[in-house]
Protein backbone atom coordinates (compact mmCIF):
# COMPACT_ATOMS: atom_id res chain seq x y z
CA UNK A 1 0.00 0.00 0.00
CA UNK A 2 1.75 3.29 -0.64
CA UNK A 3 1.79 5.89 1.60
CA UNK A 4 1.94 8.77 -0.85
CA UNK A 5 -0.21 10.32 -3.38
CA UNK A 6 1.84 9.35 -6.59
CA UNK A 7 0.86 13.57 -7.76
CA UNK A 8 1.23 15.75 -5.26
CA UNK A 9 2.85 13.39 -2.48
CA UNK A 10 0.60 14.24 -0.13
CA UNK A 11 0.70 11.54 2.94
CA UNK A 12 -1.72 8.94 3.07
CA UNK A 13 -1.38 6.63 5.78
CA UNK A 14 -3.12 3.58 6.05
CA UNK A 15 -5.91 4.21 7.80
CA UNK A 16 -6.20 7.57 5.66
CA UNK A 17 -10.18 7.61 3.94
CA UNK A 18 -8.28 10.32 2.09
CA UNK A 19 -7.05 7.62 -0.64
CA UNK A 20 -7.88 6.47 -4.36
CA UNK A 21 -7.15 3.99 -5.87
CA UNK A 22 -7.47 2.25 -9.37
CA UNK A 23 -7.46 -1.40 -10.26
CA UNK A 24 -3.34 -1.62 -10.91
CA UNK A 25 -3.07 0.00 -7.20
CA UNK A 26 -1.86 3.71 -8.32
CA UNK A 27 -2.28 5.49 -5.68
CA UNK A 28 -3.56 9.76 -5.21
CA UNK A 29 -5.48 11.66 -2.62
CA UNK A 30 -8.86 12.51 -2.80
CA UNK A 31 -7.81 16.35 -3.56
CA UNK A 32 -6.26 15.50 -6.62
CA UNK A 33 -9.13 12.92 -7.94
CA UNK A 34 -11.86 15.40 -7.52
CA UNK A 35 -9.62 18.02 -8.94
CA UNK A 36 -7.50 17.79 -11.88
CA UNK A 37 -7.47 14.29 -12.53
CA UNK A 38 -11.48 14.82 -12.94
CA UNK A 39 -11.66 10.79 -11.17
CA UNK A 40 -9.36 9.15 -13.72
CA UNK A 41 -6.21 7.57 -13.14
CA UNK A 42 -3.39 9.54 -15.67
CA UNK A 43 -1.28 6.35 -15.60
CA UNK A 44 -3.67 3.77 -17.23
CA UNK A 45 -6.99 5.75 -17.32
CA UNK A 46 -9.12 3.43 -14.71
CA UNK A 47 -11.79 4.95 -12.41
CA UNK A 48 -10.21 6.13 -8.96
CA UNK A 49 -11.75 4.47 -6.06
CA UNK A 50 -11.88 4.65 -2.40
CA UNK A 51 -9.03 2.61 -1.11
CA UNK A 52 -9.77 0.28 1.85
CA UNK A 53 -8.63 1.31 5.00
CA UNK A 54 -6.06 -0.89 7.31
CA UNK A 55 -5.58 -0.11 11.02
CA UNK A 56 -2.83 2.27 11.84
Amino acid sequence: MRDRCERCEAALPADSDHARICSYECTFCADCVDGPLAGACPNCGGELQARPRRAG
